[in-house]
């Protein structure tokens, strides 16, 4: 098996990491047991206060870029990207909360052996806590602007799962060309972090790229480990903020004026929910925050479409167009 995979392609590992001294361990030892070792691995850590960097230097494999400020996850992954080496014709992003099957990396490779038309692929994410049920099978976009994890909580599949497409890789343990990613110009760093992915995700189809699910490469994932958890109101001010961002510097063209009044809707709803939930400070000025910086947005816009290369239909036909209140995986944000 291992001889089909070409060795041109090579995977630079990128974990960027704060305070993740509970899941460090466990998923460098799980990177050190892999049937294909990547090419390298390198580690940026966001001036964590916790003993992360002392568990990083008990392996020697790992390249260690200790920041003296907390970069974000778009940052942190972007610096990472400027100290790849240029052997490297892959980036394989990896949360320090995800731990990887032996065969995670391998099957990646496989993937882009067999399925040349595509640039950007997404492991299946297991329930870190629970191995019997999914954490998440890609990402989706809806129309209105809302993104989430397919599958989240949902039973493993018990029949053998095919590779498919999908909108975009979840960042928690994703492959990308590294020629796309340079493209497109990486992650955006006024995000910080959350939705960040999938805004990259977004203008990798616009720039003409494809995502595919590989439902044999598997990661453990625990989800939002370093950040609070889910509904911190960290994670809910900055993917809320970052939800708008994307909808505006991304949806291309007619689309854009179309869905506007759905996305609007969206955020209203939002708004009142999280008001009725106890956390209106939060949602308000995330809210206010994402207005305040959409003259930044529209620029960063007119600069995105000018080099759109995907037609109007196919990111159409990408969109997921269910209803907002039928069954889905769990929101990213």
């Amino acid at each position: 098996m291992h001889s089909q995979i070409n060795s041109n392609n090579q995977v630079s590992v990128i974990i960027v990491n704060w305070n993740g001294e509970p899941f460090l361990e466990r998923c460098l030892t799980a990177l050190m047991a892999q049937t294909v070792m990547p090419y390298e691995i390198i580690l940026v850590d966001n001036a964590s206060s916790d003993r992360s960097i002392e568990i990083v230097q008990q392996f020697p494999l790992v390249r260690l870029l200790a920041q003296d400020q907390n970069t974000g996850f778009a940052g942190g992954n972007n610096l990472a990207i400027k100290a790849v080496s240029v052997d490297s014709g892959w980036i394989a992003l990896l949360n320090p909360d995800a731990f990887v099957d032996p065969n995670w990396l391998e099957a990646l490779l496989m993937a882009i052996e067999s399925n040349p038309g595509f640039d950007v692929f997404g492991s299946r994410l297991v329930n870190a806590g629970d191995p019997s049920l999914l954490d998440g099978a890609g990402d989706a976009y809806h129309m209105s602007g809302l993104v989430w994890r397919m599958g989240h909580g949902a039973p493993i599949p018990t029949t053998e799962e095919y590779e498919h497409e999908v909108f975009s890789p979840c960042a928690a343990a994703a492959l990308y060309r590294r020629s796309a990613w340079q493209e497109t110009g990486g992650l955006d760093e006024d995000y910080f972090c959350y939705v960040e992915d999938v805004d990259l995700g977004f203008r990798l189809r616009l720039a003409g790229y494809r995502c595919l699910y590989v439902p044999q490469s598997v990661a453990y994932h625990v989800g939002s480990g370093t950040t609070g958890g889910q509904h911190s109101d960290f994670s809910l001010y900055h993917g809320h903020r970052n939800l708008v961002w994307t909808f505006v510097k991304d949806m291309p063209g007619i689309l854009f004026w179309l869905l506007l009044p759905l996305h609007i809707l969206l955020n209203l709803v939002s708004i009142i929910w999280f008001i009725s939930q106890g956390h209106g400070g939060v949602i308000l000025r995330a809210k206010r925050d994402a207005v305040l910086g959409l003259p930044k947005t529209w620029l960063k816009r007119q600069t995105i479409q000018k080099t759109r290369v995907a037609s109007i239909g196919e990111i159409w036909r990408q969109l997921d167009k269910q209803l907002i209140t039928s069954k889905r995986g769990k929101d990213k944000i």
